[in-house]
């Protein structure tokens, strides 16, 4: 999960938490302010309904109570206390959202229809849900500010994913004086850095194998004059040796650097690439079986080698013929009848290693094989199965 979606899912929890703390304040509080202001104006209406009689002493208690006439009261008003006697009645309504009652009594033909002062309690109330309100305003503009702060977070995985897959030319262009700033300018350094080193290094591995291949060229020519029949293939094994050496190194490091130009294809295609890259003089030395013929998406061209080195190793290494090549849903294993690997997979995946019981070749193979597997994102699997060496791309 990504640090959005977990910010993102702890302000719906704190904004939620917070929208029902507020709500439950509110309702505290309409209860307690109604509760008090009713039983305020329950005294007065009582007070004012014994001296209905004596209009000076009502005048005295509307300017006591600072009451005012009102018109007839509105027909939403709230009735927060009725209370039917047996000449009349005496009644105290509130309008919803309003910090104002209404006061009616009625004795016999006398009728007072007052309204109250504004209530500081209400006011209060109110006050306290405002600054509700403007908590959780605050609390959506601070989650806004943090997301704005790590929006550059993006851009910063986005460059570093495409450096990671061999765009070394993936730079951050983040201006701020915060961590993130220190980070990308760390990053970018680092990035130039590399791309020297690597670009570099490429240059003398070019050089170097330009000039490796012109005396090789050069000694095969001169191998033709050589009348000496078992000199002259000897010459020539050390040659083509020197040259499948050069070209295996060079494979190796442009696997470092070269980006994959990945399509989509079937099975029996990369088969087929991977057959054809082979020097193979008796094809019945091959079994392929293919169960399934899915579609892989990768580079063709790199994982035809990965599969012809396995190819040729188990064809190498076979006591006898033929070596199966079985393709099942998203896997393909390449087997061959002979002795089991004495030592770990691991340690035929680093340069020049190999069986030293057959010193045919310089231990590039499944070196080669294991970064263009990884460079994928692919699985290479090895097991020893009724006398059978088993190695596995699974997809």
């Amino acid at each position: 999960m990504s640090i959005f979606k977990k910010i993102s899912i702890l302000f719906l929890i704190s904004l939620t938490l917070m929208s029902i703390i507020g709500f439950w304040i509110d309702e505290i509080n309409s209860k307690r302010v109604d509760n008090l202001v009713k039983e305020k104006y329950i005294k007065i209406s009582n007070e004012l309904f014994e001296n209905i009689d004596d209009k000076n002493q009502l005048i005295k208690l509307f300017d006591k109570y600072e009451l005012k006439t009102a018109n007839q009261e509105d027909k939403e008003l709230e009735t927060l206390y009725d209370n039917k006697l047996t000449f009349g009645y005496i009644k105290i309504l509130k309008k919803s959202f309003d910090d104002e009652f209404i006061i009616k009594i009625k004795y016999l033909d006398d009728e007072y229809i007052l309204r109250t002062a504004d209530e500081e309690n209400i006011t209060d109330k109110i006050i306290l849900n405002i600054l509700v309100f403007v908590d959780i305003f605050v609390l959506i503009l601070i989650f806004l500010y943090i997301l704005k702060l790590l929006s550059p977070l993006k851009i910063i995985t986005k460059q570093i994913t495409n450096f990671a897959n061999g765009d070394l030319s993936s730079r951050i262009n983040i201006k701020s004086n915060d961590e993130i700033g220190v980070l990308s300018n760390s990053f970018n350094k680092m990035a130039s850095n590399l791309e020297n080193l690597i670009t570099t290094r490429e240059e003398l591995l070019r050089d170097i194998g330009h000039e490796l291949r012109t005396p090789i060229a050069k000694g095969k020519f001169a191998i033709e004059k050589i009348d000496d029949f078992s000199q002259k293939e000897l010459l020539k094994k050390i040659f083509k040796d020197l040259e499948i050496l050069t070209n295996e190194l060079i494979e190796l490091e442009k696997l470092n650097s070269t980006k994959l130009n990945i399509t989509t294809f079937k099975v029996e295609t990369l088969i087929v690439e991977s057959l054809e890259k082979l020097y193979l003089d008796d094809e019945s030395k091959i079994e392929i079986i293919i169960e399934d013929n899915f579609k892989i998406k990768a580079d063709l061209y790199y994982l035809s080698i990965a599969l012809k080195n396995l190819i040729d190793n188990a064809l190498k290494y076979a006591s006898s013929f033929p070596i199966k090549i079985i393709v099942k849903t998203n896997e393909i294993s390449v087997l061959n009848e002979g002795k089991a690997l004495s030592k770990k997979l691991e340690y035929y995946l680093k340069p020049f290693t190999q069986e030293l019981s057959q010193r045919d070749g310089f231990g590039l193979g499944l070196s080669i094989v294991k970064k263009i597997i990884d460079r994928h994102n692919f699985k290479l699997e090895y097991e020893f199965k009724n006398q059978s060496n088993i190695f596995k791309f699974s997809f």
